[in-house]
């Protein structure tokens, strides 16, 4: 919300979870498909949600732990690629073992953790009548993580492009990469001559 007019555009395939629109007496209430959502995050959260917990709230102990063995931090991802691409395999056993191979050689899983620890400290909340100004375009795969509604996301967002993606899950600059570049390219072309 800082310095927008140095912000040409965001584009995002994802949405926080920790994005919450102003919901007070001044505010429209949620939607069906808004209070649908609700419910399909909670959900979410209940079934899917503990590696977000544990990740926001112990990220040092887990760390060690996943830092400690091979099997363990190959396991952790590769429950999460599972559990979380459209199609199996979307994501090759070569990329998993690659991945979880510079995690292990460089360390970095404590480092990956800083975002749920960031993200819980500083939710994204706004208050009533605030607004994120510069354009956003979203690729909505239809396989993502609780994504909300393109209303949800208008509360607070000037959504200027919405494209609902025939395939595709968390993961998608790795199992729909053309999918995604294609929909990043046409949000930001007409963008350049602004």
């Amino acid at each position: 919300m800082r310095y927008p007019e140095r912000l040409t555009g965001i584009h995002l395939n994802y949405i926080p979870g920790a994005y919450r629109p102003p919901l007070g007496e001044n505010d429209p209430p949620p939607t069906e498909e808004e209070t649908a959502f609700l419910h399909r995050a909670a959900a979410f959260s209940e079934a899917e949600g503990a590696y977000a917990h544990i990740q926001r709230t112990k990220p040092q102990t887990l760390a060690v732990g996943l830092s400690d063995s091979p099997a363990g931090l190959l396991a952790w991802m590769g429950e999460k690629v599972l559990s979380w691409c459209d199609t199996k395999p979307a994501i090759s056993h070569e990329w998993l073992l690659t991945n979880a191979t510079l995690y292990w050689l460089t360390n970095c899983i404590g480092s990956s953790f800083r975002p749920y620890v960031e993200g819980s400290r500083r939710p994204l909340l706004f208050k009533s009548g605030e607004r994120v100004k510069p354009p956003l375009g979203v690729a909505a795969f239809p396989r993502e993580l609780p994504l909300p509604p393109r209303s949800w996301v208008e509360r607070c967002y000037n959504v200027q492009r919405w494209t609902q993606m025939p395939r595709g899950g968390h993961f998608a600059a790795l199992e729909q990469p053309a999918l995604l570049a294609e929909d990043i390219r046409a949000f930001f072309r007409p963008l350049r001559a602004v």
